[in-house]
């Protein structure tokens, strides 16, 4: 009895000795380095685009809908009866490569993007602290001509807007992101010019596991002395329901293309000219599904 004793005394030591080294092994396994992700829950963050990315073959359709003013009064119903639209398609043609097309009912205008992920926020040796990710838009005017100066042409109606987008996911509930951005624009009024500096500023702050509240700034660096307009700023809500996010929202600008919300806000967001509008998408898997997890 005394050696069985002794031998599994024995075995159990061995043992014990045996899971301190494997757990020795296991801390000294050196940290891998991962990608952040859901810095932003959808494309936009309210009306521009944010660092997040469609996946390879996912398709999105994107329906941006914007009413009138609010302090127009009742005979409008506080900007109920007026509405400007856009819809748009977004594809994944690439996990870092989106591109996209859409119509937007305001100055009946059609445009496409490019959208390419140069840099991924990652955590772990070699990480990097931030994404950023390049993004191009073209749009052209297809207002009637008698509703335009006769003099148009096809060359005047062209713009397009380039931006960097610079987002940083710093907690799980707090995501940040800067976006420089240059309009050009074929041809303008007397109140405008035809190349333009802004620089966006937004954020979304985590309250709920399907909802946050996001803000967006857009601050014209070289405005026109002679302008009557006033810089972008957004307010809004969004609510993630599986494959549908809303984004509802409060803004003192009219239009959903870039080359309109950036350089031609006219409303003044203190003053009362504040417009409510929401964003619906929907995301189809066109391939194979791919996890994305959440940091």
């Amino acid at each position: 009895m005394k050696w069985i004793l002794l031998t599994l005394a024995y075995c159990a030591a061995i043992q014990g000795m045996a899971q301190d080294d494997l757990m020795a092994l296991l801390d000294d396994e050196p940290a891998k380095k991962e990608n952040v992700y859901a810095t932003f829950k959808g494309t936009r963050i309210i009306l521009g685009h944010s660092v997040k990315m469609r996946k390879k073959k996912e398709l999105e359709l994107l329906i941006s809908h914007r009413f009138g003013r609010i302090n127009s009064g009742a005979h409008e119903l506080w900007g109920l009866d007026v509405a400007n639209i856009r819809i748009g398609l977004e594809y994944g043609v690439m996990d870092n490569l989106n591109i996209g097309v859409g119509r937007s009912s305001f100055d009946k205008s059609f445009d496409g993007f490019i959208k390419y992920k140069l840099l991924q926020q990652s955590t772990g040796p070699g990480s990097f602290p931030f994404s950023v990710v390049f993004f191009n838009s073209w749009a052209v005017r297809t207002t009637p001509q008698q509703e335009d100066d006769p003099s148009y042409d096809f060359q005047d109606r062209l713009s397009s807007a380039s931006q960097l987008l610079i987002g940083k996911k710093i907690s799980p509930a707090l995501s940040l992101q800067l976006m420089p951005v240059f309009v050009h624009k074929n041809r303008v009024s007397r109140i405008d010019e035809n190349s333009q500096f802004a620089l966006g500023a937004g954020g979304r702050m985590k309250l709920t596991k399907s909802l946050a509240l996001n803000l967006e700034y857009y601050y014209r660096v070289d405005a026109p002395e002679r302008t009557e307009f006033n810089n972008s700023l957004s307010v809004g809500l969004d609510i993630e329901t599986g494959g549908h996010v809303f984004q509802l929202h409060f803004t003192n600008s009219t239009m959903t293309l870039e080359r309109a919300f950036v350089t031609e806000t006219f409303g003044d967001f203190f003053e009362g000219d504040i417009h409510f509008g929401f964003n619906i998408s929907r995301t189809f898997q066109l391939g194979g599904k791919k996890d994305e997890t959440s940091w």
